[in-house]
């Protein structure tokens, strides 16, 4: 029995130790995992809060840089063109002002020249028709008269020469020979004397109404 007891306490004693041991490593790993633990946290918690503000800032750069850019350029886009727009409707004004006058100066001109030279040449042409009309009619019939008269001052002076020479040298005629025999020169010189007379006043009237 007393055997017994003594293994028992010996048994006793060596899990106490064995446990103790046991505890004591346990202990020991699980304080030096948690303070492992907590130097990596701190550790990993610089590291993180580091890449962190590095990403952030980053980011952040990139963000404010591109709107700012985006914002800037669509301020600058604005004002040039607002700029842009005034100083070009300025100046496209004057240049479009100065097209459209010579524009309209050359068409004016053209269209005016066209017109007025069609307008003049119908005008002319009825008032030149017209007058060339009765220009001509009075030339024509006073021609015709002139012409005419002549012709037959001419057909009457041969005729009446020749009928009296026929008449002054019938048979039947008593007037004396050398009178018989002078009455053709007299007729025809008196026919020659009213041809020229004739002649004369129409040729002078026509010249005075014709220069």
């Amino acid at each position: 029995m007393k055997q017994y007891t003594f293994i028992y306490c010996i048994l006793k004693k060596i899990l106490s130790i064995y446990l103790s041991i046991y505890l004591s490593i346990s202990i020991w790993s699980y304080l030096s995992i948690s303070i492992l633990s907590i130097s990596v946290c701190s550790h990993l918690s610089q590291s993180a809060s580091i890449y962190l503000s590095i990403y952030l800032s980053i980011y952040l750069s990139i963000s404010v840089s591109s709107y700012l850019s985006i914002y800037l350029s669509l301020f600058v886009s604005i004002y040039l063109s607002i700029y842009l727009s005034i100083y070009l409707s300025q100046s496209v004004h004057i240049y479009l002002s100065i097209y459209l006058s010579k524009f309209v100066c050359i068409y004016l001109s053209i269209y005016l020249s066209i017109y007025l030279s069609l307008f003049v040449s119908i005008y002319l042409s009825i008032y030149l028709s017209h007058f060339i009309s009765i220009y001509l009619s009075i030339y024509l019939s006073i021609y015709l008269s002139v012409y005419l008269s002549i012709y037959l001052s001419i057909y009457l002076s041969i005729y009446l020469s020749l009928y009296l020479s026929i008449d002054l040298f019938s048979p039947t005629n008593n007037m004396p020979k050398h009178q018989c025999l002078l009455t053709p020169y007299i007729i025809i010189d008196i026919a020659d004397t009213v041809n020229i007379l004739v002649y004369k006043i129409f040729s002078e009237y026509f010249l005075n109404f014709f220069p």
